[in-house]
């Protein structure tokens, strides 16, 4: 097999390369003077079977183009399976028709991925699960829970003591599993999010007085939800609020907000280049899904069970 990264996030692709043994293949991702992007794979591909590594964060369009003009470059040299590796699946909040007139562009965009000529898709803690049905091809969607849960087991003296918290219904389910895992209880913080980007919390589920609390959820971007949740968790007596995310967005102002919120913590993965954000933050902690992304598209390349990764 052959690995190909994009300009999204070198450190993850260069990590799971090392994982793997196995060096990144030789191409250009490039702009013209017009920010046309231009890309030339500079070996052969002829006949293997070729996993390109790009996540679709900011900026949004143009990773998306690159991962779009990729794929075709690799189909048009010949390559025998293309599977695009995706950490992060940009688009993915748009799940779902949220009023008239409006689109559902996370499927048009897993429309676009089948088109360009990728005949597989391993992705990483989707925002909602049907995506992975928006897909025509066969879609791995990997949970980031197993790498969550040791980093809490190697940094929490006391696993009896910790509350693992959905930060809103809509995540009871990625949190519940996490709890399992943990052999911890489970909170939920219920919010009213009157527009896009702003939330409200109106009050917990679960009593969290002397708890050692972690938020869990897919996606942080503005980072408000967080740091309202953690708030509303400290005036319910709970003893200290981390929070543990898939994807640092990180977007308008979020690291200062981490910092100036009561969060003890912010763990992110490297599912998004942490090299991205023009502020650092104290608070704000990456641990690697490279082993895990690593560990599937050896199964993949190899044709063995992906989920048993989670069992």
């Amino acid at each position: 097999m052959k690995l190909l990264s994009g300009n999204s996030n070198n450190p993850l692709a260069k990590a799971i390369a090392e994982h793997l043994d196995t060096p990144l293949a030789q191409a250009e991702f490039k702009r013209f003077k017009d920010n046309e992007i231009f890309v030339e794979i500079q070996e052969n591909v002829r006949g293997e079977d070729v996993f390109i590594l790009q996540s679709t964060s900011y900026p949004a369009n143009d990773h998306l183009m690159e991962l779009l003009i990729g794929i075709d470059a690799l189909r048009r040299a010949s390559a025998r399976r293309i599977t695009a590796v995706i950490p992060y699946y940009g688009y993915g909040r748009q799940d779902r028709k949220v009023g008239g007139r409006t689109p559902i562009s996370a499927k048009l965009v897993a429309n676009l991925i089948t088109t360009a000529g990728a005949n597989r898709v391993l992705t990483l803690e989707l925002h909602a699960g049907q995506i992975q049905g928006f897909f025509d091809i066969p879609t791995d969607n990997l949970f980031s829970t197993p790498v969550l849960e040791r980093d809490i087991r190697e940094n929490c003296k006391d696993t009896t003591k910790l509350m693992i918290v959905s930060p809103d219904v809509g995540g009871v389910v990625r949190a519940r599993a996490l709890a399992n895992r943990l052999g911890a209880d489970l909170a939920i913080v219920d919010k009213r999010r009157e527009k896009a980007g702003v939330s409200e919390v109106m009050h917990i589920i679960g009593d969290v007085a002397g708890r050692d609390c972690i938020l869990v959820d897919d996606i942080v971007d503005s980072g408000g939800t967080l740091c309202n949740a953690a708030e509303a968790l400290l005036k319910e007596k709970a003893k200290s609020v981390s929070a543990y995310i898939t994807h640092g967005v990180l977007s308008n102002g979020a690291v200062k907000r981490v910092d100036d919120s009561m969060l003890k913590e912010l763990v992110v993965t490297d599912s998004i280049d942490p090299n991205g954000r023009k502020h650092k933050s104290s608070k704000i902690r990456e641990i690697s899904v490279a082993a895990l992304m690593g560990d599937a598209i050896w199964r993949i390349a190899n044709e063995q069970s992906v989920s048993s990764l989670f069992e």
